[in-house]
Order: structure tokens, then sequence, then C-alpha cells
């Protein structure tokens, strides 16, 4: 059964897993193995102070985190990771929804995201556009990725 809540601090260490496995197996296929080595890197006190300091959902799965994404007050939604077990089964659109839902209720209009190569056809399903490509160096490799947004109405998923 999938559920999705708020992240708790007790969350971090299976967040950095879900991250770590979603790039090093996920993410490879459109990626070499030097940029998914710089990209596969999580220091833990920076990611326990962004994981409290800005809204953070988890989504479960039997008890396992399958997934978890962050937003910003901004719109901007800044990650959106799910580990390799649970691909395919809805996390992130449950996750997605949460964002959305939450931006709703905050009167935010606009969520946008740097989406990888990866996850580009993820946000085309769920009605984000593309606004610019880019290309940005990581830990010493280059990434392309999408700057792309979605307008929300009132009553729209």
């Amino acid at each position: 059964m999938l559920a999705v809540r708020r992240y708790v601090p007790q969350d971090l260490d299976e967040v950095i897993q879900v991250f770590l496995q979603s790039i090093r197996q996920i993410a490879r296929a459109d990626y070499d193995s030097e940029q998914v080595h710089a990209w596969a890197q999580a220091d833990q006190a920076v990611w326990s102070q962004r994981c409290a300091s800005r809204p953070t959902w988890i989504a479960v799965v039997d008890d396992a985190v399958a997934g978890f994404t962050e937003f910003e007050q901004d719109g901007h939604l800044d990650m959106m990771y799910v580990h390799p077990r649970f691909k395919r089964l809805g996390v992130a659109k449950a996750l997605l929804q949460a964002v959305e839902g939450y931006a709703r209720s905050a009167s935010i209009t606009r969520v946008y995201t740097e989406a990888s190569i990866t996850a580009r056809p993820f946000f085309e399903r769920y009605g984000f556009t593309l606004v610019e490509h880019e290309r940005v160096l990581r830990n010493g490799q280059y990434f392309d990725r999408f700057k792309m947004d979605k307008w929300l109405s009132e009553n729209s998923d």
C-alpha cells in the first residue's frame, strides 16, 4: 500500500539511500559512469539540514521509504527520486500530487523544476512544459537538464 507523508528526521538515512540507488540504477541508463559517480554524492549533514528546512514528502510502501520530494516556497520542486524497487508503481505521481496540493493550498500558482534526462518524460506526462535546456557542471562532470514548469489551476491535478 502506497502512502505519502511528511518527512521526519528519522527518514534521513533511507532518503539518502533512495537518492543514491535511484541514480545508480535508474539514471545510469541516461548517464555515463563518471556522471553517475559525480551525481551520486550525499553529505549527511547537508541533507539533514535541507530536508528539515523545506517541505519534504516521503512515499512509503509497506513501511519502506519508496521515494521522496522536496519543495521550496517559491514553487521550486527541487528533488524527486524513487527507489528502483518501487519504480512504475505510482510513487512519483503520488509525490507530485502532494507537492501540487501543497502549492495550491499556499496559493503558489507555478511549480518549476530542473529535470534530468531520466525525469523529463515523467514531468511532461504530468503537464510540465520545457522552458529551457541547460548544461551544468557538477562535481567535475557536465549534465544536461531541462528547466520545466507547470501552471496550476485551482481545480486540476
